[in-house]
């Protein structure tokens, strides 16, 4: 299962998604869209939103930390 989260260190709802992610044991790579125009980019392609955070679970986009959805994905 590939898991990718597209965040900025400012954000708080990016914070509850890692911690979130981190209690559910599930490994993922965070992404800093502040510092990385290029996978920014790519996030805005993916999701065709600008806000964070944006979560890749095996090719499939949630926006926002939506836990059912998160959870129904991880499945």
């Amino acid at each position: 299962m590939n898991v990718t989260v597209y965040s900025t260190p400012t954000c708080p709802w990016c914070t509850r998604v890692k911690d979130y992610l981190k209690y559910k044991e599930v490994p993922f790579k965070d992404i800093d869209v502040s510092k990385d125009r290029e996978s920014a980019m790519e996030m805005i392609n993916k999701s065709r939103q600008r806000g964070v955070p944006v979560i890749d679970i095996d090719g499939n986009i949630i926006v926002g930390f939506d836990q059912a959805a998160i959870d129904n994905l991880l499945k």
